[in-house]
């Protein structure tokens, strides 16, 4: 079997938001950590203790709720552990200053919205640093449908990273998430 990525469609996150389709929950639980970066193998691997198997996607791709994702590879290359760099937050996180230049930043790639941003940065974060114990959040995110939903997850997600991984971490990624939830905007005082 070739491995291939994949990645939630519209109908895919209508469904993860308002269960619309009423998707099997064995399904909707495979849906839910689709996310354009795990390849099936190691969906597979995950979530083996429930049966899922090619089968799952496949029924996931023909219904619409998945399709596959280019893969586009940034920054250093994945570690065996799945993670970019050496797992050191020093490495995988850099800081940038809250005063710096939008445009100098690179804070949205080229023809992504600041939706899409926010909506990929909770989803990625959510599961490197905080894991199970943001599963309530990563529900939270998936369900955003606007700028505002992800600015009032913005203080629970940060109580989450520094109960989980501490205030240096907590301090790097807040930099990032106000640059993307505040776009040239004043981020709030904490």
């Amino acid at each position: 079997m070739i491995h291939l990525i994949f990645d939630k469609t519209d109908k895919g996150r209508e469904e993860i938001a308002t269960r619309k389709y009423r998707l099997a929950a064995r399904l909707r639980t495979l849906l839910l950590v689709v996310d354009g970066k795990k390849n099936t193998q190691q969906l597979f691997e995950q979530f083996s203790t429930l049966g899922l198997d090619e089968k799952a996607i496949n029924e996931l791709l023909d219904e619409g709720y998945i399709q596959e994702h280019p893969v586009e590879q940034i920054g250093p290359p994945l570690s065996e552990n799945g993670r970019r760099g050496s797992g050191r937050p020093s490495e995988e996180i850099t800081p940038i200053a809250r005063d710096q230049p939008i445009a100098g930043a690179g804070i949205l790639r080229d023809g992504e919205t600041q939706f899409q941003a926010l909506y990929h940065f909770f989803n990625e974060t959510i599961r490197s640093t905080i894991g199970l114990r943001g599963y309530g959040l990563q529900l939270k995110a998936e369900r955003a449908a606007a700028i505002e939903d992800f600015r009032e997850l913005r203080k629970p997600y940060l109580d989450a990273v520094l109960k989980a991984k501490g205030n240096d971490m907590m301090l790097a990624l807040r930099n990032r998430l106000d640059q993307l939830l505040y776009l040239g905007e004043t981020p709030p005082a904490d």
